[in-house]
């Protein structure tokens, strides 16, 4: 049967967010460094580490799991969305989650400086915001398929916080048809069920379908039990999973059109 939409993912599918955290890493790590003089990616590993024991230390934690949001995310995230109790509870909790992760970090590597972590946690949220990368191909890939089948974006997180990513990248916008973030449906990706609101959001099957997406456990996982033909953008050649099998494979996104063409021929 013919594709006759596409979902997408967002966070390192259409948008390149691991090159936005690490460069915001590096930006306050670098402050850091020429305050103290503290090797910076020692800094780097200390603050992840500190701040995913920190995250998965609060109420909030199988929440934030199941809406797929992550511990980097809430270094520089607004929690102001959303009808859940739990944005609010998060929308309390981020000011110092972010200064105490930096300070921790801080402190592991034998700098005791509140002020300083203060300051750092600014940067990082500052550094994040102004770099809202995309992929090089993704605004072409949509323009080509924009149009032809319906295009609809499902992702992983807060409304808040997706929605300024979004705001930050203007002209992706408009090429969806639906936009679901997982935070407005009440529960996130790999849950068969926010696959099965989107396919009902475009009135579709799904055998109808394609679910591009980077993430195995979430994208792949969850497409594939809701009956959805997957298709994994590795561009990195990260390690296959055997227990979760992707229809396709791709290493850059222009190859979606070779699966749409194949699967309309066969």
């Amino acid at each position: 049967m013919p594709i006759k939409a596409v979902f997408f993912d967002l966070d390192d599918t259409l948008l390149w967010d691991e090159r936005s955290v690490e460069e915001a890493f590096a930006a306050a790590c670098q402050t850091a460094a020429t305050a103290t003089g503290v090797d910076p990616k020692q800094l780097e590993e200390a603050v992840r580490s500190e701040a995913r024991s920190l995250y998965e230390s609060y109420e909030t934690f199988s929440f934030t799991s199941m809406i797929g949001i992550n511990p980097f995310e809430g270094l520089w995230g607004n929690f102001t969305a959303g009808e859940q109790p739990e944005f609010r509870q998060l929308e309390k909790i981020v000011p110092t989650y972010r200064k105490e992760s930096w300070r921790l970090g801080l402190l592991k590597l034998g700098i005791d400086d509140e002020n300083l972590a203060g300051e750092i946690s600014e940067q990082f949220g500052s550094e994040r915001r102004s770099r809202p990368y995309m992929y090089e191909e993704t605004l072409q890939v949509l323009e080509e398929l924009h149009g032809k089948v319906k295009l609809l974006l499902l992702t992983n997180g807060c409304p808040a916080l997706q929605q300024e990513k979004l705001d930050g990248v203007p002209a992706l916008t408009p090429f969806f048809d639906q936009i679901v973030i997982s935070g407005n449906f009440g529960k996130g990706k790999p849950d068969v069920s926010i696959f099965q609101h989107a396919l009902s959001s475009v009135n579709l099957s799904s055998n109808e379908v394609l679910m591009v997406g980077d993430k195995l456990t979430t994208d792949i996982r969850g497409g594939l039990s809701a009956g959805i033909k997957t298709v994994w953008i590795n561009r990195t050649r990260k390690e296959s999973n055997p227990e979760i099998t992707p229809d396709y494979e791709i290493t850059h996104l222009s190859q979606v059109h070779d699966i749409i063409t194949e699967l309309f021929n066969s």
